[in-house]
């Protein structure tokens, strides 16, 4: 497995300290995000999961904790629109450059608006996917908010 993505790539060239960590993906697993944080040894507070949403029919991302569900109602609002739903595995594949379950919020091809759950911000270090299935990068929330320019919301149900 390859420790070089467009995600770390992305990340060192934006100067943000991170660490690369890689576990055993399940692809039989159903989520993804649960999986790494017990991989790692991790609360699923830290273990963040990147969701590709649309809202208003345009592309978007949102990153929660893996073990919360998304709002759709408080994702389109703090990316100022109407409605969002969850994106189509093939389209979000498309838009980012990266296979499901490898989706990582770092280096995708598109620029896309960016909402990162505002509880996920209390942590010290937070793990964010690292481009690709089984890799995750570990980081401060702040800085993964600043090289991301994201939007800080409350976003869980």
């Amino acid at each position: 497995m390859s420790r070089s993505t467009r995600a770390t790539q992305f990340l060192t060239q934006a100067r943000i300290a991170h660490e690369v960590r890689s576990y055993d993906y399940d692809p039989g697993g159903e989520r993804v995000g649960l999986q790494a944080a017990e991989a790692l040894g991790e609360d699923p507070c830290r273990v963040l999961k990147t969701l590709m949403i649309e809202i208003d029919g345009r592309p978007a991302c949102a990153v929660i904790p893996s073990d919360r569900e998304l709002s759709m109602k408080k994702a389109a609002a703090a990316l100022g629109a109407k409605a969002a739903q969850m994106m189509k595995p093939a389209d979000a594949e498309r838009i980012t450059g990266y296979h499901v379950g490898g989706i990582s919020p770092f280096g995708q091809k598109k620029r896309v608006p960016i909402a990162i759950e505002r509880a996920a911000m209390a942590e010290a270090l937070v793990y964010i996917n690292g481009g690709q299935r089984g890799l995750q990068v570990r980081l401060a929330p702040d800085d993964a908010a600043k090289a991301l320019g994201a939007v800080v919301a409350e976003l869980v149900a």
